[in-house]
């Protein structure tokens, strides 16, 4: 609990970040300087784990401290159902008027609204309880555009593409297409116009206690990046992903992957790249790479000046800093770009906490299994706040004072839903109805099962394959695995399951709440 009576909230959150890009965590490239010193003043989890994808669904659960399988906001643009609480609401009861720069892709509850209303048209809405520093639109911070047009700037015709290479630049023989910069520079990226406005928000709210959710686009795609973070690692130096030995073998690995790597085939399924991403040259997908790092270290960079700021000023010992992203990146490996599906590169995600009264565990890098739900319980445990019984997760605090908690959990789950309710295009391929266009994942330090709730499961063993190569579902020495893998993750749904009055009870004493 903070002692301040007056103690600030940093929650940082990036975009699209996989968890082995820090150099804290041994990265043989990628450079995080203010991240790795946050990490020796704090505590890094080295085994944190988001529980959906894309972006609304993983926000949604980091935001409400809930699964998928509950909030259901399961798909970018499926609403949120307006009766859950979030950590915007819960910190507002506590005295704090929570503020976002940035976005939560939010979509509206539409039984809230009128039926004409514009935020019907906007997956990418304001999570109800913070108040809008500035917000994005379907990804697009037209603030900051607006900003650059201010600056003398000749953007596109189409906002979206104010993120895509300078058209004019010229590319260097042998160079793939993301080494062209983009049309703005660095000092006037997306990513420092984030860092300014909440570093002015500290500056006028010095000493009066606050509540910021910063949120950085950024390595989100498109994957170009400002003089100089453009060129910033060789492309050369970049390792090439981690994937089957053809296209061919990826796609044999599961029904689903042989349909969703047909989807990613299109030319400009990958955000602001009009090429074929599953089938680059070599020397196009290190380039993609290694545009993808610079643009991480250019996040770095500005975090680093918020992280000053707090120490100059004496609040970085009473800010409770939170770094974390809403999921991971495919990459390239296993052919895959962007997120989704069951492989740990879209879910295995940073998370570095610093708690100023919290010294057990400064400067470790802790291996328990965490998952982003349990940021919602440890911001209102810090602050002194009742955790609703509507939360998944549980309370890092006893882990950053340094203990151990017996009954810890012993694996992370989550969810992924490809159900298309608007062109039916996965319904269709796969031979499935909506509801049966779902997959779960129960993950241990050695075991991984997916259960497809129309298709078989898939399990694999991450001490001898560590890249889930192997489907070892069908093999009868590991039946016994399979099978309890399988009932573990039914106790964990039906443990789970929405209980938010089911420990209440009435008597004739009053309402009994004994602790869950």
């Amino acid at each position: 609990m903070a002692t301040s009576s007056r103690p600030n909230v940093l929650f940082i959150s990036a975009d699209q970040w996989r968890a082995d890009c820090l150099s804290a965590v041994g990265h043989p490239l990628v450079k995080t300087p203010h991240l790795d010193q946050l990490a020796t003043e704090g505590t890094l989890f080295r085994n944190h784990f988001t529980q959906a994808a894309p972006c609304g669904p993983s926000r949604a659960s980091l935001l409400t401290g809930m699964y998928a399988m509950n909030h259901r906001s399961i798909l970018n643009g499926t609403p949120l159902d307006n009766r859950h609480t979030n950590i915007a609401r819960e910190v507002r009861k506590g005295g704090f008027d929570p503020i976002l720069y940035g976005y939560t892709d939010t979509s509206v509850d539409p039984r809230t609204v009128a039926a004409g209303d514009p935020a019907l048209r906007d997956y990418g809405g304001l999570l109800p309880g913070f108040r809008e520093g500035f917000r994005y639109d379907d990804e697009i911070c037209l603030p900051w555009i607006n900003q650059l047009r201010s600056k003398g700037y000749t953007l596109p015709w189409h906002p979206a593409q104010t993120y895509f290479a300078d058209p004019t630049a010229e590319l260097p023989a042998g160079k793939g297409h993301c080494y062209a910069p983009t049309l703005y520079r660095a000092e006037d990226s997306d990513t420092a116009y984030t860092a300014d406005r909440i570093l002015q928000h500290m500056q006028a709210h010095r000493g009066q206690g606050w509540f910021i959710h910063g949120v950085f686009l950024r390595p989100h795609p498109p994957l170009y990046a400002p003089e100089p973070f453009n060129r910033l690692y060789a492309a050369e130096q970049v390792a090439l992903p981690q994937r089957e030995s053809s296209l061919a073998e990826a796609k044999a690995q599961h029904p689903f992957l042989d349909y969703w790597l047909d989807v990613q085939q299109r030319p400009g399924y990958y955000f602001g790249h009009q090429h074929n991403v599953v089938s680059l040259p070599e020397a196009e997908l290190q380039q993609m790479r290694a545009t993808y790092y610079g643009l991480i270290t250019e996040v770095d960079l500005h975090l680093g000046r918020l992280f000053d700021y707090l120490r100059e000023t004496g609040e970085y010992d009473s800010t409770l800093i939170i770094f974390t992203v809403d999921h991971g990146e495919q990459l390239g490996d296993h052919y895959l770009w962007g997120k989704g599906g069951y492989f740990d590169a879209s879910y295995h995600i940073p998370l570095i906490i610093r708690a100023p009264e919290c010294s057990g565990a400064r400067g470790k890098q802790l291996s328990a299994l965490t998952e982003a739900v349990d940021l919602m319980p440890t911001m209102l445990d810090w602050l002194g706040l009742p955790i609703p019984a509507s939360c998944d997760g549980e309370s890092l605090l006893p882990w950053l004072h340094g203990a151990d908690p017996a009954h810890w959990r012993s694996e992370v789950f989550w969810e992924y839903d490809f159900r298309d309710p608007h062109t039916q295009q996965a319904e269709q391929r796969l031979g499935l109805n909506s509801n049966d266009c779902t997959l779960a994942v129960l993950r241990s330090e050695r075991y991984k099962y997916v259960h497809f709730t129309a298709m078989p499961p898939l399990l694999f063993d991450l001490l001898d394959d560590p890249g889930e190569f192997h489907n070892l579902a069908d093999d009868p020495q590991y039946l016994p695995i399979l099978l309890q893998m399988a009932q573990r993750m039914l106790s964990r749904r039906m443990a789970r399951a929405d209980r938010v009055l089911a420990n209440t009870l009435l008597t004739r004493q009053g309402v009994i709440n004994p602790p869950c």
